[in-house]
């Protein structure tokens, strides 16, 4: 009981069964996985094993005696939380509480083992108002909110419960959940879970103190491995040793030859500095943030083009010359197909094709048949040629609505109720008067010009009439706020593409780094150390203004910029480099390697499947708390990916090693051992502290704390395969080092999965940025599986010449 070794084998046992039950919730539902494996009792007993062989390490290690007090306090934590979640899962009360407007209640409805039931509470609600608010032009809600008046013994109070902001009586916690279609009845849910919640509380707050412990103790083993890390220095009088990663050669699914634009459409280009004028015109997206629109002709450019660009056309250019010469580009074949078999049923041209190759000579939708079946079909059965059907037919509708002068929200009603804007195509007749008038006539007059300035080359006039528009915009709104610095900021951000800039210092200077260190090696002398110095400051640099990047998206957006998958991409690359720099003293060659690793991860961001697009936020996710939750879990995957990155460069070195090199491989191998044990050690204190905030973060807005979500169960998975790998430093037998560095490189697929695969292979309440396209990269994820596996053979051979 006292062993390490069945400390590992009752973690992997344990994460095993969380896997297997992710898949059952898939396929039988969440109720199931909880009977079979969360709730069952082999379960429960498999965590007191796990209680009562900490207890026996301690007893027996003498884990007090040696002081080894972050060791204790984190295991401690851990027993008490596993307590507090046992106490919540036999005593707590959970349910949901419906009410409508001008009504009162005291029935909360109850699911127990076999049926639903009322409870009746101790006092009495009623709906004074129930109000959501949405974004300007949306239906996407911004915030609902419950004003409840509270009776209880002989007090009557008001209160107003809102997603994050819960009302709390006599231990009975109501959450904002959802509400009536008609928007007059309100939907809570509550809990009551007072004890189970502070014990599990108290030992989060254990946990924190714990890692603390273990990174400042005199005798932590954070401390250890940096010691041991200045000894193999100092012994050996290391060399900066390095060998070649090969990266295979990376390219973008964008595509970048010459699109078949006719010469016509190239001689109707519009004038660079018009069409920027244009791209700086406020406008009100659909999903109700005001934008420019420089940002919504990117966007659209995209969706049809899968570019950001056209032959020599950027965006704005593009969406300016549609809506000028709509006549032309309906026969340009632009609009992406990405499935081959599409475009051979169809008769389209292969790659991309024009928007008049969907319709037969009679006008008929080319499309129709196929896509009633495929609306028909349930979305779990259609298969990919629906999919790619149902892609083609939003591409064809996106580009129909352009050529109507649709989507384009440049026109404010001050008359209007709700904060709406009209784009030129929509119906107008809300308007009245001299505004019916100029809304109508406009923008045809706005594009008669832009053909006479086509053809004269003077594009002031078109200029005036773009100015009237702006005039009308600050004239005629009244109920919403128009940013211009946002406006002026979002327009810097979208010309200066800073992420693509940092991606290209990423690759080139650390790759330069990495070759020169290989010099150094083999000339045995460092000869490169201010070559390489003024290369970082040039990656530091980068990483800086990355950082200027991220907190810009952060100011356009109004919120912290890790909500989505493609801002958390482009966070994790930030902090796999400032995870290699705090290693850059101790070990240039790991600095180098997350450089790269973080231009890698940048490339991924960019690919046509990541949407770069700024959103709003749903209700739920405007918490401080998914702030702090997001930003530290995320920031343990980029010290995960440095692991990974290390981990395999001693595979390497231990394949590469020969009895004639066996004396300095094993000291280089030593020392990155170290530098990854260390990453690893603070990739799962990140890990964990992430986990156990977005824990508090789910209480606080829906009322628990863990629901065995897809997403939230793999994070534990994570958190539990991390925990093995460090562990596996405690064990002594012959291929220790080789077996902890395969298991860093193999855990860091959990973090993809976590990541990426929920998304793709699951579902849940965490499953945003699902998308099809996702295909491709796991095929890339399998191959490097078996690129793993294949060095992690080969590597166990040499195994036996490292010391």
């Amino acid at each position: 009981m006292a062993s390490y070794v069945l400390t590992i084998i009752l973690l992997s046992f344990y994460a095993l069964l969380l896997a297997t039950a992710t898949f059952i919730e898939k396929y039988y539902g969440t109720e199931t996985a909880k009977i079979v494996i969360y709730y069952a009792p082999f379960f429960i007993f498999l965590q007191l094993l796990m209680i009562l062989n900490f207890i026996a390490i301690l007893i027996r290690k003498q884990l007090l005696k040696k002081k080894k007090m972050g060791f204790i306090f984190l295991h401690i934590s851990f027993i008490i939380i596993l307590l507090g979640a046992f106490t919540s899962h036999i005593s707590s009360e959970e349910g949901t509480f419906h009410i409508r407007e001008g009504e009162t209640s005291n029935q909360m409805l109850m699911q127990n083992s076999k049926e639903l039931e009322y409870k009746t509470l101790p006092f009495s609600l009623e709906l004074a108002q129930f109000t959501i608010s949405r974004y300007p032009g949306s239906s996407s809600p911004s915030s609902f909110e419950s004003r409840i008046i509270i009776h209880e013994n002989e007090k009557v109070y008001e209160k107003t419960i809102s997603m994050n902001n819960v009302l709390d009586i006599n231990g009975y916690r109501f959450f904002q959940a959802s509400y009536d279609a008609d928007e007059a009845g309100t939907i809570l849910f509550v809990n009551k879970d007072k004890t189970g919640r502070n014990i599990t509380y108290t030992g989060y707050a254990l946990l924190l103190i714990g890692f603390i412990l273990c990174f400042t103790g005199k005798n932590a083993l954070f401390r250890q491995l940096n010691n041991q890390l200045k000894e193999i220095r100092t012994a050996g009088k290391l060399l900066f040793l390095l060998f070649m990663l090969v990266f295979p050669a990376l390219s973008s699914s964008a595509k970048e030859h010459t699109l078949p634009v006719s010469e016509a459409v190239q001689k109707a280009s519009i004038d660079r500095e018009t069409a920027a004028a244009f791209g700086a015109l406020p406008l009100l997206s659909n999903n109700g943030r005001i934008e420019p629109v420089n940002t919504f002709s990117s966007e659209v450019l995209r969706k049809l083009h899968k570019s950001d660009k056209i032959g020599n056309m950027n965006s704005d250019q593009f969406l300016l010359s549609v809506l000028t010469f709509p006549e032309i580009w309906m026969h340009i074949p632009l609009i992406t197909v990405s499935n081959p078999d599409l475009a051979l049923f169809y008769d389209l041209t292969k790659g991309e094709c024009a928007y008049s190759e969907l319709f037969e000579n009679d006008g008929t939708y080319k499309l129709s048949r196929k896509l009633r079946e495929a609306f028909n079909k349930a979305p779990a059965e259609r298969s990919r040629f629906d999919k790619d059907i149902l892609k083609l037919d939003e591409q064809i509708n996106i580009f129909y609505q352009l050529i109507n002068k649709q989507l384009l929200n440049i026109f404010p009603n001050e008359k209007d109720q709700g904060p709406k804007w009209y784009a030129p195509g929509d119906d107008l007749s809300v308007f009245s008067g001299q505004d019916s008038l100029f809304v109508s006539e406009i923008m045809i007059w706005y594009t008669e010009e832009i053909r006479e300035a086509q053809q004269t080359g003077d594009w002031s006039n078109a200029n005036e009439v773009l100015n009237m528009i702006h005039t009308y915009q600050q004239k005629k709104n009244n109920a919403i706020d128009v940013d211009a610095k946002r406006i002026k900021m979002e327009l810097l951000y979208n010309q200066l593409e800073i992420f693509r800039f940092c991606k290209k210092c990423y690759f080139i200077l650390g790759g330069i780094v990495l070759i020169l260190s290989f010099i150094s090696f083999l000339k045995q002398k460092n000869t490169m150390i201010w070559p390489v110095r003024l290369l970082i400051i040039g990656i530091i640099c980068s990483f800086l203004y990355h950082l200027f990047g991220i907190g810009l998206r952060g100011y356009i957006s109004g919120y912290a910029p890790w909500s989505n998958s493609y801002e958390t991409m482009v966070y994790v690359s930030w902090v796999t480099i400032l995870a290699g720099l705090f290693f850059v003293k101790r070990n240039t060659v790991t600095f180098a390697l997350s450089t790269l690793f973080g231009g890698i991860i940048l490339f991924v961001s960019g690919l046509n499947w990541m949407d770069p697009q700024i959103n709003p936020l749903v209700p739920v996710l405007k918490s401080p708390w998914l702030m702090f939750h997001v930003a530290v879990i995320v920031a343990a995957y980029g010290f995960a990916g440095v692991s990974c990155l290390v981990g395999f460069t001693n595979l390497i070195l231990m394949m590469l090693s020969k009895a004639a090199n066996a004396t300095i491989f094993s000291l280089r191998i030593q020392e990155l051992s170290s530098i990854n044990a260390m990453s690893v050690l603070i990739g799962l204190a990140l890990m964990s502290i992430g986990t156990f905030i977005g824990a508090i973060w789910a209480n606080e807005s829906w009322g628990r704390y863990w629901g065995w979500d897809p997403k939230e169960t793999w994070a534990l998975i994570t958190m539990v395969v991390y925990a093995i790998t460090i562990h596996l430093k405690l064990v002594k037998f012959r291929n220790t080092v080789w077996l902890f560095n395969l298991m860093s490189v193999l855990s860091f697929f959990s973090v993809l999965m976590t990541y990426l695969g929920v998304n793709y292979f699951l579902s849940g309440m965490h499953s945003y940025g699902a998308n099809d396209s996702m295909q491709g990269v796991f095929i890339y994820l399998f191959a490097a599986i078996l690129v793993v596996i294949v060095v992690g053979i080969f590597s166990y051979r040499k195994s036996n010449n490292i010391r």
